[in-house]
């Protein structure tokens, strides 16, 4: 068994992983985040708030591409499987809707009212729903790409690392993936400040973290951390990156200029920034 940590690496991992101990102002983003995405919903509409599953948490947010045929990019929101929601990050649909994508964003219920187990499930049939209907909102549901922030990054992960041809799909169904300041080994929360609300056992850690994975969707990957994020999170991406080139796939590593992170999701509104035109080249656009 291995042994617990102390009271100091506790304190170290909490400083490490929890932006909110160490960012200023972490509302000031979100609110901002927050209006720029309404912005967005106002000017592009959209299908909001549709069912992928029976649950109040399984809604999802659509906006279609002018024309069919478009590849699909679906963004998954963080917030340590326990917090935020999907409208905080509409704002990801502007560049790429104008680019020529429809954009997926769902929500899924959070901890500690589901386990991040269930959680995983949940995105697994958000993407099974996203195929199942892409070409009603002019996708196509032979491009469907994913990306992630933080918790998102995480489940960016694990879908990437998910058996599709047991649920009744091409294991080819995700054609390349985006996990920004990801967390691909979970285990490090099982002793944090956030242990309470995600109540992670060692079992569930183990098999909920794509560093240990094998992935099964074989299209590239941009593995993007911010610049002056703790240097456990560049650990993660450059370790996560390092584990999909070692099973065959192109995966780039990206660190963002000094971005915190928070500052990562905002170059997502901008169709000027290098991390948006990098997701949108990755989708062929």
């Amino acid at each position: 068994m291995a042994k617990a940590p102390s009271t100091q690496e506790i304190e170290h991992i909490n400083l490490q992983y929890l932006p909110r101990l160490t960012v200023p102002n972490v509302e000031g983003y979100l609110e901002k985040s927050a209006e720029r995405s309404a912005r967005v919903r106002k000017k592009l509409g959209g299908e909001i708030d549709l069912a992928y599953g029976d649950s109040a948490g399984q809604k999802l947010d659509v906006f279609p591409a002018a024309a069919k045929g478009a590849p699909v990019h679906i963004f998954i929101h963080g917030g340590y499987w326990r917090s935020l929601d999907k409208h905080f990050y509409s704002h990801v649909a502007g560049p790429m809707v104008a680019a020529g994508a429809t954009v997926v964003v769902p929500n899924y219920d959070l901890c500690p009212d589901v386990r991040i187990t269930d959680i995983v499930e949940q995105m697994r049939r958000a993407v099974a729903w996203v195929h199942k209907n892409a070409a009603k909102f002019n996708g196509s549901r032979a491009k469907i790409y994913v990306s992630g922030h933080s918790a998102g990054g995480h489940l960016t992960g694990m879908l990437a690392a998910t058996d599709w041809a047991a649920a009744g799909l091409p294991n080819t169904v995700i054609k390349g993936t985006a996990p920004l300041s990801g967390l691909f080994d979970i285990e490090p929360h099982r002793h944090s400040q956030l242990q309470a609300e995600i109540r992670l056992t060692a079992k569930e850690a183990k098999a909920m973290s794509p560093m240990y994975l094998p992935p099964v969707a074989r299209g590239s990957a941009i593995v993007a951390v911010g610049g002056g994020e703790p240097d456990l999170f560049h650990w993660q991406s450059l370790a996560y990156a390092a584990h999909l080139r070692q099973h065959g796939i192109k995966a780039e590593y990206v660190s963002m200029g000094s971005d915190n992170h928070f500052d990562i999701t905002d170059r997502l509104a901008s169709p000027r920034d290098p991390l948006t035109k990098a997701l949108i080249a990755q989708m062929g656009l």
